[in-house]
């Protein structure tokens, strides 16, 4: 019993840490700044692709900065849920 006891510990203890693991990554800035590359890069090829419009490089910088601060105001709208 008290063996059976043990493994289950073990097992919440790993559960627990990749739980804290996968919630490091979600809100790490490093996810972050990839997801917005990334969407930066499919805006580009999409504007340059699809239109002709005059500058595709800044041009696509809009819904990366769209992205950026939903994910900055998000924490604070999630806060301010918390409290409530």
């Amino acid at each position: 019993m008290e063996k059976e006891l043990e493994k289950e510990i073990e097992k919440i203890k790993r559960r627990n840490k990749r739980v804290e693991k996968d919630k490091a990554w979600e809100t790490s800035m490093t996810r972050k700044i990839t997801i917005a590359i990334l969407t930066y890069m499919v805006v580009v090829l999409y504007s340059y692709l699809i239109s002709k419009i005059s500058n595709v490089f800044l041009t696509s910088l809009v819904p990366v900065i769209g992205f950026l601060l939903s994910t900055l105001s998000l924490n604070m709208i999630r806060k301010i849920w918390e409290k409530r």
